[in-house]
């Protein structure tokens, strides 16, 4: 039986992430960084990220001559990389009592959470008064200190539970810059992770409710579910997979609707018409990628942008149909896909949410453990 594109694509993957980096690679991505921070931080308006930029720019320079010869050697470049990219710029921002304006959003929320018992604005008219976040979101605002410690607290501790126990990935520029300047997507994208892997492991009601709580934080969490249930379903069957979903949408359901019904207008204005350029009050996500670009300059392109969102995500449902996805690699592939086209396409959006895809491609390409099923078919022979 021939392969369909989709199996050689993962086939390719799984081999090029089994390979060793070369001796000099790791010098050779620290350098890019090194350049690349501090050009951000010359072209960003944005202080905190010209904090970053020439902070990281530092600590990735001293990576990439650090990062040859031994594996100590490489190993202690990564750790240099990390305190340069985002304990040193985390810290040095605190001090200045600087962040990005995710920071004050769910500061805010978390006082109105506890105030008023609803964490939105029923009317805002200004950009500060929005919150285009789900109702878990205001949670990290209640915690005491800056958010940004429980945010990027609970993204490692995601992904260290999901087995990615990498110190290039946190130090990678699009996962260190939210690190230090204010990152909500990085607890969802944890637990997104979190989900997938435990999916895997066959442990479909942990599973969902990991994604439930990361579906409780945003709306980019959702698209997660239908993947994890194609997963579980191929893998162990139709019970667990009820089970998955039964999870994840009670912990979602709890969360998101009692705030919903309570003030539904201000729901609907604060994180849907908001985050899809729906409102007369203009959204400060608007990086130049092809969504916002039709948006922008494009007559009714708004509209296309959504189109075009909408049949994309159509396509990858499709496919969880036509051939669903047996391995944690595959179910994660699939959806770093999704949500990296729905970050190119979305009305409102952000070179940040391009976290989502980076970290699920990572898992993807995580190297295999011993003994774990590498094909659908050997999935399937370990299952049964």
């Amino acid at each position: 039986m021939r392969k369909t594109l989709g199996a050689r694509v993962a086939q390719y993957v799984g081999r090029y992430a089994g390979r060793r980096p070369g001796p000099y690679a790791e010098r050779y991505a620290w350098a890019g960084c090194a350049v690349v921070a501090p050009v951000f931080a010359l072209a960003s308006d944005m202080g905190p990220h010209r904090v970053w930029g020439l902070g990281a720019g530092a600590g990735y320079a001293v990576a990439a001559c650090l990062a040859s010869g031994s594996g100590r050697r490489r190993a202690a470049a990564r750790a240099v990389a990390v305190v340069g990219a985002v304990v040193v710029p985390l810290v040095a921002l605190l001090a200045a009592g600087l962040g990005q304006s995710e920071v004050t959003v769910v500061e805010r929320s978390g006082h109105l959470l506890l105030t008023t018992g609803s964490p939105y604005v029923t009317d805002p008219v200004a950009v500060g008064d929005f919150n285009p976040y789900l109702p878990g979101m205001a949670l990290f605002g209640l915690l005491p200190g800056d958010p940004r410690w429980w945010l990027g607290g609970a993204f490692v501790a995601a992904l260290a539970a999901a087995g990615l126990h990498r110190a290039w990935l946190l130090a990678c520029p699009p996962v260190a810059l939210p690190l230090a300047v204010g990152g909500v997507d990085l607890p969802v994208a944890g637990l997104m992770c979190l989900g997938v892997a435990l999916a895997g492991r066959g442990r479909p009601g942990r599973a969902g409710l990991a994604l439930g709580a990361a579906a409780a934080l945003k709306w980019t969490a959702w698209p997660a579910l239908p993947v994890v249930l194609a997963l579980v379903a191929a893998r162990r069957g139709g019970r667990p997979a009820l089970r998955c979903a039964a999870a994840g949408l009670a912990t979602a359901t709890a969360a998101v609707l009692p705030f919903a019904l309570t003030d539904p207008a201000g729901f609907v204005r604060n994180v849907v018409a908001f985050p899809l350029g729906l409102t007369s009050v203009v959204s400060p996500a608007a990086s130049p990628l092809p969504g916002r670009l039709l948006a922008a300059h494009v007559p009714g392109g708004t509209l296309i942008a959504l189109t075009l969102l909408v049949v994309s995500a159509l396509l990858i449902a499709l496919s969880l149909v036509v051939r669903p996805p047996g391995t944690v690699r595959e179910a994660a592939g699939r959806l770093a896909l999704g949500l990296g086209l729905a970050t190119a396409l979305m009305p409102a959006t952000r070179f940040g949410y391009l976290v989502y895809p980076l970290v699920l491609g990572a898992l993807a390409c995580r190297r295999r453990r011993p003994g774990t099923p590498v094909t659908r078919s050997a999935a399937k022979a370990a299952v049964a």
